[in-house]
């Protein structure tokens, strides 16, 4: 246990004061603080911990539909499960839960394609809206508008236009000679369907992020790499890709995380099929938890291994964002 010295006259030991009496101090002084902030506390507690810990203790366990506790007309039946240790783990790292590895793959390819995407896209359209067009404000607002659609409306806006018969997209196609396209019924159609609907939907944050970032960069390193003779190519690589790291760096590590875990899109344009080909950790974890005999245990098993994934993956991101900002002040 810690203690803090009190001033003492000269030549007089400081005397130590109980951690207890500073806490005590420090809410009397920063109560205002304290009463801020204790809101936030309790509706990360309900919200986010509880839940985050309850989680972890039903992956420890074999609970399911048939053994958890549950209301059947008056009667009530208690909860039968065990705790089984890392068994659902060692089950659905080791393969034998079968399904794992398979979502695993398609995850990272889906969160990969689509993080690229939307940066590459809208690091374009950022440094198209960075210059002096006319009616720049309009087509600002233009390129917003996906961002302020809510996922359902989109899926369901974008389930209509892959429709086999009478979509926009075949209608196209066929007006070009091609031949209709299973969208949602195909399975390798349907992955570049729930691919171009994230894309579609995440492009405008990064534009405005970008776009914001472009806005710091002094205009002065443009014009002193133009005298110098650099081309247009070698001043977006020495000027403009260095200025934005800042912004890149958060963008991309809350990019991903956002599609890794993103839900709503695959769960409400193919529902995770064909024959649960576009299914990715998280939209397999609901399955497992809300489809057939509920598997409980399983599904908090996956939410836990996600969580984690994404604990280790934005540790080792930052790190190497530090690194890499090191190196260019060093």
């Amino acid at each position: 246990m810690t203690t803090t010295a009190v001033r003492s006259p000269a030549g007089a030991a400081p005397t130590p004061v109980p951690p207890r009496r500073r806490w005590r101090d420090s809410a009397s002084r920063h109560w205002y603080a304290w009463a801020m902030v204790a809101p936030v506390v309790v509706v990360l507690a309900v919200l986010v911990f509880y839940p985050l810990v309850q989680g972890v203790y039903l992956s420890l366990t074999n609970a399911n539909e048939m053994n958890s506790a549950r209301t059947i007309g008056v009667n009530e039946i208690e909860a039968t499960y065990e705790f089984v240790g890392l068994r659902n783990y060692i089950d659905v790292l080791s393969g034998v839960e079968g399904a794992f590895y398979s979502r695993f793959v398609w995850t990272l390819v889906w969160t990969v394609a689509c993080v690229v995407l939307h940066y590459s896209l809208g690091l374009g359209l950022a440094m198209l809206l960075n210059r002096a067009l006319r009616g720049r404000s309009v087509y600002r607002m233009l390129l917003i508008l996906p961002w302020a659609v809510p996922p359902f409306v989109a899926a369901f806006a974008w389930r209509l236009m892959f429709n086999t018969e009478g979509g926009v997209l075949n209608s196209v196609l066929n007006a070009l000679g091609f031949a209709s396209v299973d969208w949602l019924g195909d399975p390798t159609a349907a992955k570049v369907a729930v691919i171009l609907v994230n894309v579609w939907l995440g492009v405008p944050f990064m534009m405005v992020a970008l776009l914001g970032g472009l806005q710091t960069v002094p205009k002065d390193l443009y014009e002193a790499a133009e005298v110098d003779g650099a081309t247009p190519w070698q001043r977006f690589r020495a000027v403009t890709l260095p200025g934005l790291r800042p912004v890149s760096g958060t963008v991309i590590l809350l990019g991903t995380i956002w599609t890794f875990n993103q839900f709503a899109v695959i769960a409400m344009l193919t529902g995770g099929g064909p024959g649960g080909a576009t299914n990715i950790l998280v939209t397999e974890a609901y399955d497992r938890a809300f489809q057939g005999i509920r598997d409980y245990a399983g599904a908090a098993t996956y939410g836990a291994l996600i969580a984690s994934m994404l604990v280790v993956f934005a540790f080792f991101y930052r790190r190497w964002l530090d690194r890499q900002s090191s190196e260019v002040l060093s």
